[in-house]
């Protein structure tokens, strides 16, 4: 069974079809569906689906890209939400110096708040880190958290040991499957299996097969056809490493019975493209 570590399933991109969305991904072998919140105004919705949709667990966070609008009082309900428990992580949060117009004091402000709101609920925390993987890394060693995923890491090898030193997991998804995304490629197939989840961070982040679309959970199985070939591994085996993985770091382990999906037959060979993508959430 695959899990998808990070994909914004409450965005408005799937609201027509949100439930044939998630059984598009469990015919493909996806049970899990870990969805981040970016803002508090998400959080209801992200909960809602949680509740509802078995397989989906959610991560409460405010995103670095969307601390400019967010008060203190978004963190405040954060803690409180948090408190009440059935999150499996804080998140989406970090740093993201891609952007220049964003206010970087305001991030990390916002950014170390939450790492203390995840070391004070003892849980892991999603990680965005677009271009700041030294100064994420320094907020990590200077407010130590219980470990998480670094999603959509894009990153050097020395910063993945790091990060890996430190107990997290490291995100592969859409961009590994463009030919021409040699250093991501390099990595996923070169870093410790046990390191190593696999996401979506669907509707964005679409795959060399989907490139200009919206991406979509069910790609999963691809994604895991795809880091097999780089390995050189079995799918089966792919499965279920990555899968183990993202149970463990995010305290999945004894939830089983909330996985509703089941393998399925393999799907269809890659396009070969060149290209990426500029923008996630």
């Amino acid at each position: 069974m695959l899990i998808d570590t990070h994909l914004h399933l409450d965005a408005a991109e799937f609201d027509h079809d949100r439930a044939a969305v998630l059984e598009r991904a469990r015919l493909a072998g996806v049970g899990g569906f870990v969805v981040p919140a970016v803002d508090r105004a998400g959080f209801a919705g992200v909960l809602q689906l949680a509740e509802t949709a078995p397989g989906v667990f959610p991560a409460l966070g405010i995103h670095p890209l969307r601390v400019d609008a967010a008060a203190e009082a978004d963190l405040a309900a954060l803690d409180d939400l948090l408190g009440q428990g059935g999150c499996v992580a804080v998140g989406e949060i970090g740093l993201d110096h891609y952007a220049p117009e964003f206010d970087a004091a305001r991030q990390q402000a916002f950014f170390i708040a939450q790492l203390e709101l995840a070391r004070r609920h003892a849980l892991p925390v999603v990680l965005h880190a677009r271009r700041a993987q030294d100064a994420v890394l320094a907020a990590l060693r200077r407010t130590k958290v219980v470990g998480g995923i670094v999603h959509a890491f894009n990153g050097s090898l020395q910063q993945a040991g790091a990060f890996i030193a430190l107990g997290f997991k490291l995100g592969f998804g859409g961009a590994m499957t463009f030919p021409g995304s040699r250093r991501i490629r390099r990595l996923a197939g070169e870093l410790p299996l046990e390191a190593v989840v696999l996401e979506t961070d669907a509707p964005d982040m679409p795959p060399v097969w989907r490139r200009g679309g919206r991406n979509e959970p069910a790609n999963m199985r691809r994604y895991a056809e795809t880091l097999a070939g780089l390995r050189g591994l079995s799918l089966d085996e792919v499965i279920a490493a990555t899968s183990v993985n993202a149970c463990n770091i995010l305290g999945l382990a004894g939830t089983a019975k909330a996985f509703p999906g089941k393998d399925a037959d393999g799907g269809d060979g890659m396009a070969d493209r060149d290209g990426g993508t500029l923008f996630y959430r």
